[in-house]
């Protein structure tokens, strides 16, 4: 199979998964705004799928909820399988990504520095004072 077929299959599921969120923890007390899929592997044989899963906030119930999302795995697969005309449905295989919480933390950092105030930027060098003088 070729790298871009699979890459629109990845895309495709990864759509497909969180369509289907909303559907298979209809009714339970589960904050679906704070899960994202960030990313699918699918194997090249369309077998098995690795779905990257971002939780924001929610640090002390993160193992839980992705064990909420590792148990809905078949509903996922049978819903993929009506929506989708695959050869193979994938198993899907959750996993937590932490590159969203790693990415904020970073803006975090980025907007605490010390930066210099406009109207140090708007002055021009040659008007600045200096200690040399």
């Amino acid at each position: 199979m070729s790298i871009d077929r699979l890459e629109r299959v990845n895309a495709l599921l990864r759509r497909e998964i969180g369509e289907a969120l909303y559907k298979v923890f209809a009714g339970d007390p589960i904050d679906l705004g704070a899960i994202t899929i960030t990313h699918i592997q699918t194997a090249r044989n369309l077998k098995n799928a690795t779905v990257s899963v971002s939780i924001f906030g929610h640090e002390n119930e993160r193992g839980a909820m992705l064990r909420k999302l590792a148990n809905k795995a078949k509903e996922f697969q049978t819903l993929i399988n009506r929506d989708l005309c695959l050869k193979y449905t994938p198993r899907l295989r959750f996993e937590l990504d932490g590159s969203v919480e790693k990415g904020d933390h970073i803006l975090d950092v980025l907007s605490h520095l010390d930066m210099p105030s406009e109207s140090e930027q708007e002055t021009p060098p040659s008007e600045r004072q200096t200690d040399e003088q």
